[in-house]
């Protein structure tokens, strides 16, 4: 089913998803000339480790009730910084200090 949803598409459910339960500094970033794995990369804020676990659920949540195939979480049991790959979309949910800390941006 994945196959139907655009990349703007998966960008749009899954930022609208952080928006949901108050996801801070969202920032969509085009790293399509970088790397032929994704095209699109989220990067968000969660207060508190348990923000951060509900803000990546919740785009899993989304994403998969619109059809994307998921391809792998990590960081979820540690919740410092969660990883969704969404295919062409990865999202990145990170606590502020391991945000500022790796800077992806």
């Amino acid at each position: 089913m994945s196959e139907h949803l655009t990349t703007e598409q998966l960008v749009k459910i899954a930022v609208a998803a952080l928006e949901d339960i108050k996801g801070k500094e969202i920032t969509v970033l085009d790293v399509s000339h970088l790397t032929s794995m994704f095209d699109k990369m989220i990067v968000a804020s969660g207060d508190s480790t348990r923000q951060v676990k509900s803000l990546a659920d919740n785009v899993q949540k989304k994403l998969k009730e619109a059809g994307a195939e998921i391809i792998g979480i990590e960081g979820e049991q540690v919740g410092e910084w969660v990883l969704v790959d969404a295919g062409g979309v990865v999202v990145h949910v990170m606590h502020p200090t391991v945000r500022l800390h790796y800077n992806l941006e």
